[in-house]
């Protein structure tokens, strides 16, 4: 697909410059998708960080409202979302938008991202719905770029299709790190995360850990263990009753 036609934000890089490896800090990406198990709330969580990453130097955005749109499907295996769990920053500027289905939450958010009022948009749409396809993924990047808000699309148990979000994210929730004060306290909130597409980037693995004042990035550790995949261990010799 030839997206050279598609308009240029300001400070996007333009497609075939691929510059050094993505890292927090660089700024925010416009449109954005992070495709995630909906058994579990990392790539909503991981969402907000990226986006909370993009607009931390930005003081003209602190108190703009967010628009936060969600099919059934997403709300039926995640539920809405729980203000009082999210970061304090957005808790009381959160527009919370429930839909039917992906046709009218891709109509919600279309119109959201014309709203030059809005900080940015989480999207949540389930699976690979026939109305989300490159057609209509065009449109969000030609809206997003249009009037310069950014747009956090997440894929519950979503298959990698085409799209043409300018960074494509495969994200699953990872153990935190042990508290430095006190072992029993719940840790940072942690994810693996691949940046598998990226017109700017090249794809990198990382493990994110958001701190709720910026947001770190390390090498994932490799294990010395070789992955067999799910293949049993090798049976013993002697007999199950003997232990």
């Amino acid at each position: 697909m030839d997206l050279s036609s598609f308009p240029k934000a300001a400070g996007l890089v333009s497609a075939g410059q691929h510059s050094a490896r993505w890292q927090p800090g660089l700024g925010r990406t416009l449109h954005n998708e992070i495709f995630a198990a909906a058994d579990e709330a990392g790539g909503v969580a991981c969402a907000l960080a990226l986006a909370l990453d993009g607009f931390r130097v930005e003081a003209s955005v602190v108190e703009k409202p967010v628009l936060w749109v969600q099919d059934e499907g997403s709300r039926r295996k995640t539920g809405r979302p729980y203000r009082p769990g999210l970061p304090p920053a957005l808790r009381h500027r959160v527009i919370h938008v429930a839909t039917k289905n992906a046709a009218d939450a891709l109509f919600a958010l279309e119109e959201g991202l014309r709203c030059r009022d809005l900080a940015f948009v989480i999207g949540e749409i389930f699976g690979n719905p026939r109305e989300l396809g490159l057609t209509s993924s065009r449109r969000l990047s030609l809206a997003t770029e249009r009037h310069g808000v950014p747009l956090f699309l997440v894929r519950h148990d979503a298959q990698r299709d085409l799209g043409s979000a300018r960074m494509r994210w495969q994200v699953r929730s990872v153990a935190s790190p042990r508290p430095c004060w006190n072992a029993a306290a719940p840790g940072q909130p942690c994810w693996h995360a691949e940046l598998f597409r990226a017109r700017a980037h090249p794809p990198s693995e990382w493990i994110l850990r958001d701190d709720c004042n910026t947001l770190i990035a390390s090498a994932p550790a490799q294990s010395s263990a070789p992955d067999h995949g799910d293949l049993a261990g090798p049976a013993g010799a002697g007999s199950l009753a003997a232990g």
